[in-house]
């Protein structure tokens, strides 16, 4: 069983607002300032020192699962997954989004964002407005992004509403020429942009979501296991998905590795426990090892900064 947060936060306090146990690095550094990773890219701006003629496919994308989902208060401790906001997300590097969105009470043409069917009290034109704010001080980077129907509770949405609603964000309150539609782009192509997958049904043609393999993505996304070490066992599906990626570097699909876990667990107790037992030392044991592993979600990136940072310094090597 991984360590829990009030020990996390008690950790903290003894040295001095930073701590490392394992995978685990609590960060120190301000809201608002810039880090810099082991390889000297800064967190804001690291993809603007890549060169633009990379497929996002060559890449090595850190991410969040479940984005938005930052207080408990909005569900449980079961749909609790992070703790930074997403304009820090996007400062310390991270540059996958997972959002997932039923219709909102009250407002017939809007998206709200849930964890299942639990509301997390912000819009999708707050994300977008955000992720908008963030390109425009940065245009050197790119955000990719699962737009989910989320299906779930009073306010899951049919295909052709969430379609219609997706639309009327487009169009009826001008967001398109912030996406990126259609195909894996190259880096240049990509920046200053949101790269959508739809994970919603389309005729449009989108990069199509899949939770397992499609023309677009290769998929680990393990959530639930049986047996009597189900941790370990999700630890296994993480080590053989980066070594798909590691082992197929001109694979048309992008990787997607999502290293959290429920399955009867607390969010940050199986991700400490996987953190600290697979995705630490797999990590750690290569970083000299040129690898790109395509788009790498977790849960709670503030208490394991080194392996966010270990992951940026992917494209790098």
């Amino acid at each position: 069983m991984g360590i829990t947060r009030r020990d996390l936060l008690k950790l903290a306090a003894g040295a001095g607002g930073s701590a490392v146990v394992g995978g685990l690095v609590l960060p120190s550094t301000a809201w608002g300032a810039v880090r810099t990773t082991p390889r000297g890219l800064p967190t804001d701006t690291w993809m603007s020192h890549l060169n633009g003629s990379l497929s996002l496919l060559d890449l090595t994308i850190p991410g969040t699962h479940d984005s938005c989902c930052e207080n408990p208060a909005y569900g449980t401790e079961w749909s609790h997954t992070q703790n930074w906001g997403l304009p820090q997300q996007l400062q310390e590097g991270v540059r996958f989004l997972d959002i997932r969105c039923n219709g909102l009470q009250g407002a017939p043409d809007e998206l709200g964002i849930y964890h299942s069917d639990n509301y997390q009290h912000i819009r999708l034109q707050d994300v977008l407005d955000q992720c908008r704010s963030f390109l425009q001080a940065h245009p050197g980077e790119t955000v990719v992004m699962r737009l989910r129907n989320e299906r779930a509770g009073g306010q899951a949405l049919g295909d052709d509403e969430f379609l219609r609603r997706v639309d009327h964000y487009l169009d009826g309150l001008g967001y398109r020429g912030l996406f990126h539609f259609y195909g894996w782009p190259t880096l240049a192509t990509a920046r200053g942009k949101v790269v959508l997958l739809a994970d919603f049904t389309n005729p449009w043609g989108l990069i199509d979501w899949s939770s397992g393999r499609n023309d677009y993505v290769d998929t680990q996304d393990v959530w639930e296991i049986g047996g009597l070490d189900p941790l370990g066992a999700k630890g296994q599906y993480i080590v053989a998905q980066f070594d798909k990626a590691f082992l197929t570097p001109n694979s048309p699909r992008m990787f997607v590795n999502f290293l959290s876990y429920a399955g009867g667990y607390w969010p940050k107790l199986s991700s400490q426990a996987l953190m600290d037992h697979t995705v630490y030392p797999y990590l750690n044991a290569r970083t000299q090892q040129r690898a790109r592993f395509g788009i790498v979600p977790m849960d709670f990136p503030d208490f394991h900064v080194n392996v966010l940072q270990m992951l940026i310094d992917k494209n790098v090597v």
